[in-house]
């Protein structure tokens, strides 16, 4: 049985928004829908009469809030089966437990009680940072959000640990039947010598080819498997960050990988991630890769 793509639901503008997108999502890959709405009312239940016959406030709120999205990702989507559920605990905790039994995670970009003037909640940042499964954060401007590029954006990192978001990205250009542009961004440092022979004339070219031939050990196998996808590969001078930032104003989704070291608990996103899930033009999808 296929897993399902995870949305977490608050009722707020950005997780409707993390819902349309995630029902078309769930189209297009053939997947089920499963909204999950954090709630602690139970936590509260105490303060209300056991007698009582109302209904804990918290609870109700929580319930109108999933059926809600629910009828809406129904309407948006009627062939996509949806399910949905509300849990007694704290967003970014559930959702990370969640994704050991999804495709993927969808959240929105800020959070009912998030500070408006933040550029991503903190529970899209924390599920981003600790998920097993990739986690796609819906972000960015109206042509992104609607898919209208026909372009998924793919920021190449080092083969041994970027294996799975390539093999994401892959995927995603297949269901969508778009071009794959994978770009690895190159540096040339400043404080490099001409000891090394290879540098003595041209050490930008020497980089520049080592990035070349990383893209080809990277692409090799996931390409001959979706022999279909169009496929533009890149190499760019410059920091990786900025690269991909600069080219989000022209894709539908951008991904990249994420190492995630077993036992460690803290949050686990490097700087490109980072960049892209506060600034990128297009929704960000972060994909682990398991170190």
């Amino acid at each position: 049985m296929e897993l399902p793509l995870v949305v977490g639901v608050d009722g707020s503008d950005g997780s409707l928004l993390a819902v349309d997108w995630a029902v078309d999502e769930a189209a297009r890959l053939g997947l089920p829908l499963r909204l999950v709405y954090a709630s602690l009312w139970e936590r509260y239940e105490s303060a209300v009469s056991s007698g009582g016959r109302e209904r804990p406030s918290r609870q109700v709120m929580a319930d109108n809030t999933v059926g809600s999205a629910a009828e809406r990702a129904r309407r948006r989507r009627p062939e996509v089966k949806v399910s949905t559920e509300v849990v007694p605990d704290e967003a970014a905790s559930i959702l990370v437990r969640e994704g050991h039994n999804a495709s993927a995670l969808v959240t929105g970009v800020r959070g009912r009680g998030e500070v408006a003037g933040l550029l991503l909640g903190s529970v899209s940042l924390a599920v981003a940072a600790r998920a097993h499964c990739p986690v796609i954060v819906v972000r960015g401007d109206r042509a992104g959000l609607e898919s209208t590029h026909e372009r998924i954006l793919l920021g190449a990192g080092e083969p041994a640990t970027g294996g799975e978001a390539v093999r994401f990205a892959f995927r995603e250009a297949e269901a969508r039947k778009c071009t794959l542009d994978v770009v690895r961004a190159w540096r040339c440092p400043a404080h490099e010598t001409a000891d090394d022979p290879r540098l003595a004339e041209d050490p930008a070219h020497h980089h520049e080819e080592w990035a070349a031939a990383l893209l080809d050990a990277l692409l090799h196998d996931p390409a001959a498997d979706h022999p279909g996808v169009r496929v533009r590969r890149s190499t760019v001078e410059g920091p990786a960050r900025r690269v991909l930032l600069n080219r989000t104003a022209a894709a539908d989704l951008v991904i990249v990988g994420a190492k995630r070291r077993t036992g460690h608990f803290g949050l686990q996103l490097g700087r490109v991630a980072h960049t892209l899930l506060h600034h990128a033009d297009c929704p960000v999808a972060v994909v682990p890769q398991p170190v």
